[in-house]
C-alpha cells in the first residue's frame, strides 16, 4: 500500500505542520497553531500492514474541514469513522461463524490492530476537543470514536474467551482421553499379569488336551476357533471400555 508521507502542497496550513511532519505516518495525533487544528490518523490497519497509512484532516479557523482522501465538508471525518465502524462489524461476523479455535484466533489476528487504531483515535479525537473548544463537531466525533472503540473491545475480549474456552475445552477432551487409555493400559496389564503364568508353564511343558477335533474335516475347527476368538475379542474390548462410556453418559 502507498503511504501518504506528506500535506497536500495546495494546503494553506502553517509551516509548523509540514515541520513537524517526516515521511512516515507516525503516530495518530493532534496539532494546533494559530487557529488551525490537523489531525493525523491511521486508515484502519490490516496485520499485514508494515507500515500505517496516514490520513490527514485540516480545520481551518473559521470552522471548516478539508481531508485529504474525503474531500471538505464536515463529513470527511465521518467516513473515516464509518470505515472503522464497518471492519468491526466485519470481524463481528466472522466471529460469529468461527466455529473452531483456529477460526477465532484468526479473528482476534485481524481485529487486533483495529482495537488499538481505534483506542488511539478516540484519544486523538479526546485532545483535539480540548484544543477547539466547544466545536459540536468534534464532540460528537469524539462520542461515536468512543463507541467504535467500546465495540472493539468489547469484540476482542469475546474471541477471546471463546478461544480460551475452546482451548481448555480440548485440554479437558484430551485429559480424559488420556485417562481412559492409561485405564484401558492398567486393565490389560492386570489380565496380561493374570494369565501370564499359566501361558508360561503351557509354553514350557505343553498342555494340549484330546479334545476330539482333531478328526474334523478341516477347516471347520479353524474357522470356529476364529470366531470364538473374535467374540472373545469383542467382550474383553466392551469390558476395557465400559467405564469410559458410562462417564461419557453421565457428563451429558
Amino acid at each position: 500500500m502507498t503511504e501518504r508521507s506528506t500535506l497536500p502542497a495546495v494546503w494553506e496550513v502553517p509551516q509548523e505542520f509540514r515541520d513537524r511532519l517526516s515521511s512516515l505516518a507516525g503516530r495518530q495525533r493532534a496539532m494546533s497553531c494559530d487557529g488551525h487544528l490537523l489531525l493525523v490518523l491511521h486508515a484502519p490497519p490490516d496485520p499485514e500492514d508494515i507500515t500505517r497509512v496516514a490520513r490527514y484532516f485540516w480545520r481551518k479557523p473559521d470552522g471548516t474541514w478539508n481531508s485529504d482522501e474525503f474531500g471538505s465538508g464536515t463529513k470527511a471525518l465521518g467516513r473515516h469513522l464509518d470505515q472503522y465502524a464497518e471492519r468491526i462489524n466485519e470481524y463481528d461476523e466472522q466471529e460469529e461463524r468461527a466455529v473452531d479455535a483456529e477460526g477465532r484466533f484468526r479473528v482476534l489476528e485481524l481485529l487486533a490492530p483495529v482495537h488499538r487504531a481505534s483506542r488511539h483515535l478516540h484519544q486523538v479525537l479526546q485532545e483535539a476537543r480540548k484544543m477547539c473548544g466547544q466545536d459540536r463537531d468534534l464532540i460528537g466525533w469524539r462520542d461515536r470514536a468512543y463507541e467504535i472503540e467500546r465495540t472493539a473491545e468489547l469484540l476482542y475480549s469475546e474471541a477471546r474467551n471463546s478461544l480460551d474456552f475452546s482451548i481448555a475445552q480440548r485440554a479437558e477432551e484430551q485429559t480424559k482421553s488420556s485417562y481412559q487409555m492409561a485405564l484401558s493400559a492398567h486393565r490389560l496389564n492386570l489380565l496380561a499379569a493374570f494369565f501370564f503364568p499359566i501361558a508360561t508353564l503351557a509354553t514350557l511343558f505343553g498342555a494340549n488336551l484330546t479334545h476330539g477335533l482333531e478328526s474334523v474335516t478341516s477347516p471347520i475347527p479353524f474357522m470356529g476357533l476364529l470366531l470364538t476368538g473374535l467374540v472373545a475379542g469383542v467382550i474383553l474390548t466392551s469390558f476395557v471400555t465400559r467405564n469410559s462410556s458410562n462417564r461419557t453418559t453421565r457428563s451429558k
